[in-house]
């Protein structure tokens, strides 16, 4: 066998011996990527709180249960910043359950089924629930209608989801997250009312103390001074170093706690609409108005051309119409134009349809047949079911002669209004749905009629109208003005150019000076951030900053009309704060002591304040009526160690004191006189009842002051 040959056999092997490495290494690699072990680069726990984790798939659900909450009562999609806003609340109610939690398990403490009775349908009532239940045109919780809805959830909770591929089971979904999700957080709330109660309740004050600081409080004192004030030394003699304020920072390690955040520099390259792209909307509307001025369908017409604002077939009070010239809309002939005018972003062209007179307030009775359950906004009744329902309501009272509210008070489903057979408070325009609205306003005193609202059916009957002014029905065309392609391209063409030759953090200052750009800056951005102040929502730009290094530039982020290019400036990590995120509070402390320092060594042991005051140049003071209580020295401000020194027994006769470091400068004091009122605060029970109530109020900072001390482990910056 030739060498040659012998060297490409064993070469074979040794080819196959790399490739298998290789392999296992991608294997492995994907692995950590996939969970192919078990592990994952994405955790799995938000947070950790004194050893207690929480879970990602609980902090999600209750985060999404929130958020479906809201899509159902508001009817609205969730926005980013709102979706950030639950986020931090239920990562705050977390964060409480927690901490909280083991203490209420050490006291025992519980909230009892009657308790829990009490607190979803009782006249002590969760606020939450009083939200829900409360009448909004009385503003009364009414704890029967809680009590009847609440129930009716428990029903279809227990009875569980209904089985079969195309089953409902919304209804259920609302039902299971009351009771597994809302339910144990009003039950959470109550206990730490119970528990805050509790220590507030064991506030004492023995009738020795409150003595004490009732004859504290009566001492006063008169005295002469002299105040050599720290401006009198120029800052740059006391220079305070890095290491000087790390030393205090360290003395003080508790006030100086930080969270993780991060700072940036940015620019912002403004892709706002240009008078062209304003000339150009305005241009297309002119051009839509000669179909608008002659189409008999003012809601189709609006609606297939995408107006920003849909038609309201409403007549509305003069009074109640609120845009930009209104009085010339006023002016118009029936199905007459006026703009485009500008109103906020938009441009518009107004129709008026109709004129008549209206009533500003009306009132009115109703049956309602609901179709869909007013909290939940889930459906409880097929639509055509309520239709004939309310039909026959409607026969009954007009062909059968049973009386409106004998009929309202046994079959209609508003029970705040049945009870008073089916009428109503007088209402204003926008108090009502807008279908019932529209045929109160829109018909007269005594007319009876079927209307379709989002809640069900309504048989409406008008009892009354008053205060009739001229009213205005008017459609609106309107387009909002948006930048073009042309002006958003322009925008990001530059943001692209400048991000590319500002690599680097000198560049980066570079390149705005020579493009005369503004440098802005942004600081405290925490992890789990989706929006930052002035700039806007756009999480990816918050990831970015988290994963770069202090002077990594990134490339350009659209933020709403702009694109913003940053580069990160600082990075302050969880725990004790750097010199440069303390300097701002330290600073003026540490100079000012160096200044006491010179001042002190300057004046020397003073003979007597005529000797200070020609030291230093500044005069001497007197200062009545003293009081310990206040720590205010007249004529000098806060000075609470010397207002304390005006009462210390040593320094009475003397002609000076030593020099004392206030807040405001170096002071040297005679004290003349010490005496005391005649018993400001002779009611000692008094006393000691306000000096309790403080205590107690002291208590409702006890949760926060267990938050501060936790052990948390913030992940939410890495998680979402």
């Amino acid at each position: 066998m030739s060498i040659i040959q012998s060297i490409r056999e064993r070469a074979a092997w040794l080819v196959f011996g790399l490739i298998a490495v290789s392999l296992i290494g991608f294997l492995l690699m994907d692995a950590r990527r996939s969970n192919f072990f078990g592990g994952s680069d994405r955790t799995t726990v938000v947070g950790v709180v004194d050893g207690q984790k929480i879970q990602l798939d609980d902090f999600n659900n209750q985060v999404a249960n929130i958020e479906n909450g809201f899509k159902r009562q508001q009817n609205a999609a969730v926005t980013d910043e709102l979706r950030e806003q639950i986020r931090q609340e239920v990562w705050d109610q977390k964060v409480r359950e927690a901490i909280l939690g083991r203490d209420f398990k050490a006291l025992g403490m519980e909230v009892g089924k009657a308790e829990q009775n009490d607190l979803l349908a009782g006249q002590d009532a969760d606020e939450q629930i009083r939200r829900y239940f409360t009448d909004p045109k009385t503003g009364i919780f009414d704890p029967q209608v809680a009590a009847q809805n609440i129930n009716n959830l428990y029903s279809i909770y227990k009875a569980g989801p209904r089985k079969g591929a195309n089953a409902d089971n919304s209804q259920y979904d609302v039902a299971r997250s009351f009771w597994e999700d809302q339910v144990p957080q009003f039950v959470e709330h109550r206990l730490e009312r119970k528990f805050v109660a509790l220590l507030a309740n064991s506030a004492y004050v023995p009738k020795w103390m409150a003595e004490k600081v009732n004859a504290d409080n009566s001492q006063i004192s008169s005295i002469s001074f002299v105040n050599t004030p720290y401006t009198t030394i120029a800052d740059s003699a006391a220079r305070v170093s890095d290491a000087e304020i790390m030393d205090y920072v360290n003395e003080h390690a508790a006030d100086f706690k930080q969270p993780e955040s991060r700072a940036i520099a940015y620019v912002l390259f403004d892709g706002r609409p240009t008078s062209a792209d304003s000339a150009n909307v305005r241009q297309q509307l002119i051009q839509m108005s000669k179909e608008f001025a002659t189409t008999k369908d003012p809601a189709t017409f609006l609606s297939r051309v995408g107006s920003e604002t849909a038609y309201a077939d409403t007549t509305l009070a003069k009074s109640m119409i609120q845009v930009p010239f209104k009085d010339s809309i006023f002016a118009l002939q029936k199905g007459g134009l006026f703009g485009p005018y500008l109103d906020a972003g938009d441009y518009v062209v107004a129709k008026l349809i109709d004129e008549h007179t209206v009533p500003d307030s009306v009132e009115a009775r109703h049956i309602l047949v609901a179709t869909v359950d007013p909290q939940t906004r889930q459906p409880i009744m097929e639509d055509s079911t309520g239709k004939k329902k309310i039909d026959s309501i409607r026969n009954l009272i007009e062909k059968g002669g049973q009386r409106f509210d004998s009929v309202a008070a046994h079959l209609s489903d508003d029970k705040s209004s049945a009870v008073k057979g089916g009428k109503l408070p007088w209402f204003g325009p926008g108090q009502m749905v807008k279908d019932f609205q529209d045929f109160a306003f829109g018909h007269k005193t005594g007319d009876k009629g079927v209307v379709k609202s989002q809640f069900g059916y309504h048989y409406i009957e008008i009892l009354g109208q008053k205060n009739f002014e001229p009213g205005y029905k008017v459609a609106y065309l309107s387009r909002k003005i948006t930048p073009s392609p042309e002006t958003d391209q322009a925008a990001s063409g530059l943001a692209n150019q400048f991000a590319g030759e500002s690599r680097d953090a000198r560049a980066f200052e570079e390149n705005i000076q020579k493009g005369h750009l503004t440098r802005l800056v942004a600081v405290d951005i925490p992890p789990a951030a989706i929006s930052i102040p002035a700039i806007g929502t756009n999480r990816q730009l918050v990831q970015w900053i988290y994963g770069a290094e202090i002077g990594n530039v990134s490339q350009p982020f659209p933020v709403g009309d702009k694109y913003v290019v940053a580069q990160l400036t600082e990075i302050n990590k969880a725990g004790t704060m750097s010199a440069a995120a303390a300097r701002p509070r330290v600073e003026r402390i540490l100079r000012n002591r160096k200044k006491a320092e010179m001042i002190t060594k300057k004046l020397g042991t003073p003979a007597s304040l005529d000797a200070v005051a020609s030291a230093s140049g500044q005069p001497v003071m007197h200062a009545d009526s003293v009081s310990f209580s206040s720590g205010t020295l007249p004529n000098a401000g806060r000075e609470p160690r010397v207002v304390g020194a005006s009462f210390d027994k040593a320094l009475a006769g003397k002609p000076a004191s030593p020099p004392l470091a206030g807040n405001s400068g170096v002071f040297v004091i005679r004290v003349e006189k010490v005496g005391a009122l005649s018993n400001p605060n002779g009611d000692i029970q008094q006393q000691r009842f306000a000096l309790e109530q403080q205590e107690r109020t002291s208590a409702y900072n006890i949760v926060q002051a267990l938050i501060k001390t936790a052990d948390i482990t913030d992940n939410r910056g890495k998680v979402f």
